[in-house]
């Protein structure tokens, strides 16, 4: 799994959520390190340490990875959740990690690098079924969602005197799309295709998210998708520099893909954000935290437990505005596929989600509709 430097200057805000990311992900890291020490020679079987898949470090999936690493974690000696401790899962030490993207984030989980990761409700359910980000390749069938998490957004980032006004303006431009086999390039064709923009009218460029601020910079690009819950950090720092647009993605095409793909859904950036004085239109899309099948029932059912544990909710709350964004109603619902073993015990407790069949299928025979998937396969 790549990992990716920190390439941005970070602004006072910025700095105040990463800071927030590195110090939830440094104290479980130390916590691992003593324990693991003390541990050589009487290791103790009640300790578990896990890792969670959290993305490059300018997106917003990186600070809420270690987030997450903090509320789900409770090392031995730890007090108790009810005396003021942590109301994590006893005996789990979770680290969050740097990786590449959403995708590989899943490809990692599936192969067995990484116990849990972020990522994205389309391109999750794109490697359960082989299909759209993941045609041609072997349906990751063993992928499990712990929960969904808050509603990331995707941003058609311009520079603010830029042409561009509508994806339909990205006719001729240099736009770059991720990095290849990535879910924001998927997500990107998709999105172009539903506008009629067809990808041979159009200079695509695969650029890492790590990378396309400096092409930005460069005027090597024009335009550029980034999929990830506003405010990003990256783009903050960009922003500062660059004055920039967001340009909207609406009107009666974002209603039909809203329809078509239940892991869609309007939404909306606030003004404030990237220094714009008016809110601009887009849609959203669930983030995910996943597993794999084989995590075993009791640590499913603790880590959602403690997700959505009210203390740990508010500090999801504080930690990152995204955070205000996450419903607990929504965490199992519209993802098509399946919920891992305990978590879903967990939601049916609390009335979040209806029993799931006890044999989800291992080799998934929905697909995307064939215009769909012919749209993302398609050669630019």
């Amino acid at each position: 799994m790549r990992c990716f430097p920190l390439r941005f200057a970070v602004s006072r805000r910025a700095a105040r959520f990463l800071a927030l990311a590195l110090v939830a992900g440094f104290a479980a890291v130390m916590m691992a390190s003593t324990l693991t020490a003390g541990a050589k020679d009487a290791p103790d079987p009640e300790v578990k340490v896990i890792r969670i898949g959290a993305g490059p470090s300018g997106a917003t999936d990186f600070p809420f990875g270690g987030l997450i690493a903090n509320a789900i974690s409770n090392p031995p000696g730890s007090r108790d959740c009810d005396r003021g401790g942590n109301c994590g899962v006893p005996g789990l030490i979770a680290v969050a990690q740097t990786t590449a993207n959403a995708a590989e984030n899943l490809r990692a989980v599936a192969r067995g690098d990484l116990e849990m990761a972020l990522s994205q409700a389309d391109t999750t359910y794109w490697a359960y079924q082989g299909t759209g980000a993941f045609a041609g390749e072997e349906p990751l069938a063993n992928i499990r969602v712990l929960a969904r998490l808050y509603p990331e957004n995707i941003h058609l980032v311009a520079r603010k005197d830029s042409v561009i006004k509508s994806v339909a303006d990205l006719k001729g431009k240099r736009v770059a799309i991720g990095a290849e086999q990535s879910a924001t390039a998927a997500t990107a064709k998709l999105i172009l295709s539903a506008y009629g923009v067809k990808w041979n009218t159009v200079q695509l460029k695969y650029i890492d998210f790590a990378l396309v601020a400096a092409a930005f910079n460069k005027n090597e690009i024009d335009a550029f998708f980034v999929i990830s819950g506003a405010p990003v950090l990256a783009l903050e720092d960009l922003a500062t520099r660059t004055p920039i647009k967001l340009v909207p993605i609406n009107g009666p095409v974002a209603d039909k893909l809203a329809q078509v793909f239940p892991f869609y859904s309007r939404g909306m950036i606030p003004p404030g954000t990237y220094g714009l004085t008016d809110p601009v239109e887009t849609l959203d899309v669930g983030s995910v935290l996943v597993s794999r099948s084989t995590m075993t029932p009791e640590l499913a059912f603790g880590i959602a437990r403690a997700i959505w544990h009210e203390r740990n909710v508010g500090l999801f709350q504080t930690g990152h505005p995204r955070g205000k964004f996450m419903d607990k109603a929504l965490a199992a619902r519209n993802l098509g596929v399946p919920i891992t073993d305990g978590a879903d015990r967990y939601y049916v407790q609390n009335g979040l989600m209806d029993p799931q069949p006890a044999s989800p299928p291992a080799a998934p025979a929905a697909k995307l509709p064939a215009k769909a998937q012919a749209s993302i396969n398609a050669k630019s």
